[in-house]
């Protein structure tokens, strides 16, 4: 999932959200940090909630059922994902994905896994660090390469 697509996803449900809460418009927008106008106007779907808005709706707001059956993670799982897919450098240890993943690529010191459930792709290498999570199996295919490409040893 990308960040447009989010943005697009949480626009679209952010009625269903305040209504799953029985949360007032007045409350839920004070909740989020806009105006009552500017809720409106999503909830018609005029504009698109800001990035800022959907973070603090997925936050807040975590064990929406709405959300959940939308995205298939937590939606602070998926924010963190967009948030730090970008980052190249390795994450927290991993148990080492014997339960709930499959490794479905191989390389020297690495492993590219898919979740049973979301079907979500990781990266991880030989010490059981995550490097990156992507919904997109060839993003994680790239990154491997350039890291293979970036750390084997030159053979001038």
């Amino acid at each position: 999932m990308t960040k447009p697509d989010l943005i697009a996803l949480v626009s679209e449900k952010i009625r269903l959200v305040r209504n799953e809460y029985k949360i007032s418009q007045d409350v839920f927008s004070q909740m989020i940090g806009i105006t009552k106008k500017t809720l409106v106007q999503i909830e018609k779907e005029r504009t698109q909630a800001s990035w800022s808005v959907v973070i603090s709706v997925c936050m807040l707001f975590p064990e929406s059922d709405v959300l959940m059956q939308a995205l298939k993670l937590s939606p602070p799982d998926v924010i963190r994902q967009i948030v730090f897919d970008s980052v190249k450098r390795p994450k927290e240890k991993t148990m080492g994905g014997k339960m709930f993943w499959r490794t479905v690529e191989t390389a020297p010191g690495f492993k590219v896994q898919q979740n049973y459930f979301s079907n979500h792709y990781r990266l991880i290498d030989g010490y059981g660090r995550r490097w990156l999570s992507s919904f997109h199996k060839d993003k994680i295919l790239t990154f491997l390469n350039e890291v293979i490409l970036t750390e084997a040893p030159d053979e001038s």
